[in-house]
């Protein structure tokens, strides 16, 4: 269905391992193909990153919802917040119309201070996502009669 709507699905490339999630731990990039079986993915590269970028840079829309990396530890929030202020600063120069959704999403964006930087955050968790998939949502029905 995605290729049928030319919706392009963007997997890492290159990935940040560790062998646990604790702050600060010693941790390697990777090829995404090539993690060692006694570590854990726990952030997306450099240069996925760098892609990511890249394709945002060429959006006119962008529809975002869960992180990129355990970003409530670092380093693992590098990509997530890495991500948040390029959104950002491209939704501020208006190149970009920016929604995000999600618990996650908006702690992230908190915490990479642009929270007010994007065109719309919705804190509505599943019923944002409920709304994408063109779910009818029981609040918004009641509210129409």
């Amino acid at each position: 269905q995605a290729n049928s709507t030319n919706c392009q699905i963007i997997l890492p490339t290159d990935i940040v391992c560790a062998k646990s999630l604790e702050e600060n731990i010693a941790c390697r990039t990777y090829d995404s193909d090539n993690c060692p079986e006694d570590m854990m993915i726990l952030d997306i590269g450099v240069k996925t990153q760098s892609y990511i970028k890249d394709v945002i840079n060429k959006c006119k829309t962008l529809i975002w919802n869960g992180p990129l990396g355990a970003f409530e530890i670092k380093p693992f929030d590098e990509s997530t917040l890495s991500i948040a202020k390029h959104v950002a600063n491209n939704t501020k120069e208006r190149k970009l119309r920016s929604v995000a959704g999600g618990g996650d999403t908006v702690s992230a964006l908190k915490i990479a201070s642009v929270e007010n930087h994007l065109s719309y955050i919705s804190t509505a968790g599943g019923a944002f996502l409920e709304w994408l998939e063109g779910k009818k949502l029981p609040g918004i029905e009641s509210l129409k009669k």
